[in-house]
């Protein structure tokens, strides 16, 4: 049970990798506070944990109004004392029309769309919840970058790519900053996962196109949630102790 007496806080949690994610943590012992915006997906992924037998709670807000952010990190820290783990998952590529956009076609909207939805989340729950930890003098959290941010992404646009290389250098920078306070920050790299959101994509590919992007991966499949959540997890866990600063390629070797 790696996560016995860990309180975790997981942005994102109502579906695809960070519902993966609230789903282990809450098997292997850990108390999941579960936030996403969407009420429904929030019961259902607190109702999941809690029949697997583990424990859970679900604090809905919009991980990018600082006001909500800040507020459910008190209510976390007043309620359970501590804040051991936090995962930062909002993100994604599809909230604009065309997710592969080249330069030229995106507007400034949606590159600042892209950008704000991308990271202002990761840095708003960080910034509320580094206190805590510097108290604690312990703390993990893990951060979700994509391969677009390594520049290796022919399928996502300019934007995306911009914000998922600043997730990896504030992950970088970060760990230079809270590494002396015991606290570790790392992040992972996923290739295409059908999560929730990226599902529909994939059923309106031709099973040409589906073999195409099967065939880049060298173990010949494409990522699932909880691919990315396993590996998150043993960032998240006293396994990675002796590990930070660090972004993990989850891509299964492309």
């Amino acid at each position: 049970m790696r996560f016995q007496g860990r309180i975790a806080l997981i942005s994102a949690a109502g579906r695809g990798i960070g519902r993966a994610v609230a789903e282990i943590i809450g098997r292997e012992g850990g108390t999941v506070v579960a936030v996403d915006n969407d009420k429904d997906a929030l019961e259902s992924v607190v109702g999941a944990v809690r029949a697997a037998g583990g424990t859970a709670h679900g604090l809905p807000a919009d991980a990018l109004d600082a006001a909500q952010a800040d507020d459910v990190v008190r209510r976390t820290a007043d309620a359970h004392g501590r804040i051991d783990i936090l995962v930062n998952a909002v993100g994604g590529s599809t909230i604009i029309g065309k997710p592969a956009a080249t330069v030229e076609d995106l507007t400034l909207a949606e590159w600042q769309q892209l950008l704000h939805f991308n990271l202002t989340g990761t840095f708003l729950f960080t910034h509320a919840v580094v206190p805590i930890m510097k108290r604690q003098r312990a703390g993990k959290i893990v951060n979700i970058s994509s391969i677009a941010g390594r520049g290796r992404s022919a399928t996502s646009s300019s934007a995306y790519a911009t914000a998922k290389g600043g997730i990896i250098a504030f992950t970088k920078k970060l760990s230079l900053e809270l590494g002396p306070f015991g606290i570790n920050v790392n992040a992972i790299a996923p290739s295409l996962t059908l999560s929730p959101r990226l599902k529909p994509r994939w059923d309106k590919m031709t099973a040409q196109e589906q073999q195409q992007e099967v065939e880049r991966v060298p173990l010949r499949r494409v990522a699932e949630p909880v691919d990315q959540a396993r590996v998150i997890c043993f960032l998240a866990s006293s396994d990675a102790d002796f590990v930070t600063g660090i972004t993990i390629d989850v891509t299964g070797g492309s």
